[in-house]
């Protein structure tokens, strides 16, 4: 897991089309609470003919135990490819 703002990971401040060419290149699936821009800034990425692992975007009301709830069962039930190119809004 890595964080944008992390040492290691990307930096505060990165633009939303930074962001998706980096998790498409490095295959990381994104878990954000950005539901303002990023939805249109990935209709344009994927009208490029470019792709991504998969965006979960967190609802505004939500428990943190809830979504973590739904990202381990994400991750024990279902492959990569399911979310590849998809938007979903935690908790399911």
């Amino acid at each position: 897991m890595l964080v944008v703002g992390d040492d290691v990971g990307l930096p505060y401040g990165i633009s939303d089309v930074e962001l998706l060419n980096w998790i498409e290149k490095e295959g990381y699936i994104l878990v954000s609470r950005n539901r303002r821009t990023l939805p249109q800034h990935l209709r344009n990425h994927l009208n490029a003919g470019a792709h991504v692992p998969g965006i979960f975007l967190l609802r505004r009301q939500f428990s943190v135990n809830e979504v973590i709830e739904d990202l381990i069962l994400i991750w024990e039930l279902s492959s990569l490819e399911e979310w590849q190119d998809q938007i979903e809004y935690l908790p399911l």
